[in-house]
């Protein structure tokens, strides 16, 4: 099944890529983390073995893939091991793939761990294209980040081939029949079967808490008393059940592009719909069109697609319902996308799909030659690990009224996809939803976008609120997008830079317009 939902961050914004202030800052200039005297000690987690506290990582020139090639400039990789089942830390382990550019300045605050969401994106291939984004904090930190267990370089998972993921895209994401109900829960459960067969034992061992003991064991070798951590999308999640985990070792946090910690599947369905449709509506008004009758043309075209595919420059291949949604939906994780998305949408009510075509090629990983990438299928994994409910057909049904009102355009996909994301999956989930109260934890820096699409504002307060009085402060942009830091306020990266530099926390309630 090709997954157009449970829509991920960076990955879509690289993906695309290829195809004013109010309120006052507080706080002091102080530097906490480190190493040096008078900092916490890198303090080794609880419970493991010597052998893993006291590797030594091997930092050397990294090697380019058939997907990427090497990195340019002062980049290393190195491998780090950890437990395969934290719970039993001194038996087998996994090796977890680093990538680091090192502090250009003399006044070194530590590392700074960077996750840039999914789950399942690759930090290690992500970094180097995010180093100009962070410019500014490289002076003083060490900029790292990972691919987390299940992913890429870090014995990552993929759970069907090419010409599988190929043959899936014509199974309809929104069946209207009972054979079209049965196709669709039948690819879901083949798809488990085929992560199952790929990850083995892995499959039970690459949940959100496990990523976040990795962290705590990375924060140790790498030699930092405490985390100095930036992260986007699922990245804000990772984040949130790392401070809940080890509140004591929490340095500076920044949270952006929040996950709301407080949906469970369905919520979280609902509020992308909520989410997407929001940046539908803003872009819809940017071309001066009324965002009700614009959705309803869109909704149109939609329809037609699910009786007749439109065809496209791409050999053999047709636009369908489900490949013009992901065309609709990359363009708006980011403004720049808009036009993009005006061109596609003329040419496909013109009846060429190779525009929408080409922005879904790019959302799901989808080169010329037709190899995908298998960052959805670690997604899946992961999330599907982390989340006990598994909404049936019938509960699902129940509730598509309700995401159609939300959105005339998303709605039905995301409702769909809450049967269909988990269903017979082979292993059980976790929680309900991930806890991520941090009482005496340093404060952290939760940043909210009020255009989000796919981590709509709303999370970013719950997430401040969850982590608790004192902890979470609430940093807000009235822009467009997903995330804020880098995407043109100067008062937001203005204010993350003072706190990650200096120490110096900005009001809660802050906004920067």
């Amino acid at each position: 099944m090709t997954r157009l939902v449970r829509w991920t961050a960076v990955t879509a914004a690289a993906a695309l890529l290829t195809a004013g202030c109010s309120g006052d800052s507080s706080g002091e200039d102080k530097d906490d983390g480190g190493t040096s005297s008078g900092r916490p000690s890198a303090a080794a987690p609880s419970g493991v073995p010597e052998s893993l506290a006291s590797q030594q990582l091997d930092w050397g020139r990294c090697k380019g893939t058939s997907d990427s090639p090497a990195p340019d400039g002062d980049w290393q990789c190195a491998t780090l091991k950890a437990p395969l089942d934290w719970a039993e830390p001194e038996g087998d382990t996994i090796d977890l793939a680093l990538i680091r550019a090192e502090a250009t300045g003399d006044e070194r605050i530590g590392s700074l761990l960077f996750n840039f969401g999914g789950p399942g994106g690759s930090g290690v291939s992500m970094m180097p294209s995010y180093a100009d984004t962070v410019s500014s904090l490289h002076e003083r930190y060490d900029l790292v980040s990972w691919d987390p267990r299940g992913v890429a370089a870090s014995e990552g998972i993929r759970c069907r081939g090419d010409e599988a993921i190929a043959d899936a895209e014509s199974v309809d994401s929104t069946p209207d029949t009972t054979a079209e109900e049965q196709a669709y829960l039948k690819d879901a459960t083949d798809f488990g079967k085929g992560c199952q067969k790929s990850a083995g034992e892995l499959m039970s061992h690459v949940s959100t808490t496990d990523t976040a003991r990795d962290m705590d064991l990375m924060r140790h070798v790498l030699g930092d008393g405490r985390m100095h951590y930036f992260g986007i999308s699922y990245g804000t999640e990772l984040g949130g059940v790392y401070a809940h985990l080890f509140p004591e070792r929490v340095g500076r946090m920044v949270l952006d592009a929040v996950v709301d910690p407080s949906a469970d599947t369905m919520g979280h369905a609902e509020n992308q719909a909520r989410g997407f449709q929001r940046a539908l509506d803003d872009y819809l008004k940017s071309t001066g069109q009324d965002p009700k009758q614009g959705s309803r043309k869109i909704a149109d075209l939609l329809e037609r697609l699910d009786a007749e595919p439109l065809p496209t420059s791409s050999p053999g291949r047709k636009l369908t319902q489900t490949l013009a949604l992901t065309g609709i939906v990359l363009p708006l994780y980011s403004k720049s996308g808009w036009p993009a998305l005006t061109s596609a949408l003329s040419a496909a009510e013109e009846g060429d799909g190779s525009e929408l075509l080409a922005l879904a090629d790019g959302y799901n990983e989808r080169d010329p030659s037709g190899r995908y990438g298998t960052t959805t299928h670690s997604q899946r994994v992961i999330s599907c690990l982390d989340d006990k409910q598994r909404p049936t057909l019938e509960e699902t049904k129940k509730l598509l009224p309700r995401f159609e009102k939300v959105s005339p355009v998303f709605g039905a996909f995301l409702g769909w996809d809450t049967a269909g994301w988990c269903h017979d999956w082979p292993v059980a989930g976790q929680h309900e939803t991930p806890e991520v109260s941090a009482p005496g934890a340093a404060p952290v820096l939760v940043v909210g976008n009020t255009g989000d699409p796919a981590t709509p504002y709303e999370g970013a307060r719950r997430m401040a609120d969850e982590l608790g009085e004192d902890v979470g402060v609430m940093l807000t942009w009235k822009g467009e997008g997903h995330g804020a830091y880098g995407n043109g306020s100067d008062c937001v990266d203005s204010a993350v830079d003072a706190y990650l530099l200096k120490g110096t926390v900005p009001e809660d309630g802050k906004v920067c317009s």
